[in-house]
């Protein structure tokens, strides 16, 4: 219910006899207010074949009071309510980005995440660390480095100013969530790397000087 800011469980067949006239029949089992005025709703599992009736996610639009601001845009609510039983419960409490239009809930079994990502699948993956170093051809400069805790695998690289560098940065760890990062301030370049992946950037070095790059997730004591 969008203008009355409430969540309503109702007995479909109980609706269908009241549609038909009968006065005694109850189509509605129960209500809960939301924070508020709902304009979508999802079900556990409701987008398959699974649905299991056990919650229900209300994504409210006008709720930017709800959660203390931290700038212009202001975070809407999004709240988890238990409908297994006649009588709902709210169970939790969620900021999410400004007018909230799709959720999805799964059971967390059916989630099978890949902690690390295999090297094999980037093409361009730098995978040993002899192959690191800066190639050129002509003003096209492609930079290649591998990371693995705590250090990359050149400590500096050179560059003629007007180059158009690409630059190539494949994480050696193995270890799960050891993100590595790389930034280079001057040029506005800061990117992540997780364990096993490549990522790469291009830019022109327009600029002469010394410029420092460094890992933006800690990783190690000599990170």
């Amino acid at each position: 219910l969008f203008v009355d800011s409430q969540i309503v469980k109702w007995n479909v067949e109980a609706a269908i006899k009241s549609f038909k006239g009968d006065k005694e029949a109850q189509a509605v089992v129960d209500r809960i207010d939301v924070h508020d005025q709902p304009g979508h709703g999802f079900t556990s599992m409701g987008e398959t074949k699974e649905s299991d009736g056990r919650y229900f996610n209300s994504d409210n639009k006008f709720s930017k009071d709800r959660f203390l601001p931290v700038g212009p845009l202001h975070c809407e609510t999004a709240q988890l309510i238990d409908i297994s039983g006649d009588k709902m419960k709210l169970v939790h409490d969620h900021s999410v980005l400004s007018e909230p239009h799709d959720s999805i809930i799964v059971r967390r079994d059916i989630i099978k995440t890949r902690q690390i990502y295999d090297m094999d699948e980037f093409p361009n993956a730098v995978k040993d660390p002899a192959e690191s170093g800066v190639f050129r051809n002509g003003k096209k400069v492609t930079v290649k480095l591998t990371s693995q805790a705590p250090a990359f695998s050149m400590r500096e690289f050179k560059l003629k100013k007007g180059d158009e560098v690409t630059l190539i940065l494949t994480n050696h760890d193995k270890v799960e969530d050891l993100t590595h990062g790389f930034a280079m301030p001057k040029y506005d370049i800061n990117f992540i790397v997780n364990p096993q992946e490549t990522k790469s950037v291009t830019f022109i070095a327009d600029k002469p000087g010394v410029y420092w790059c460094y890992c933006t997730h800690f990783c190690h004591a000599l990170h």
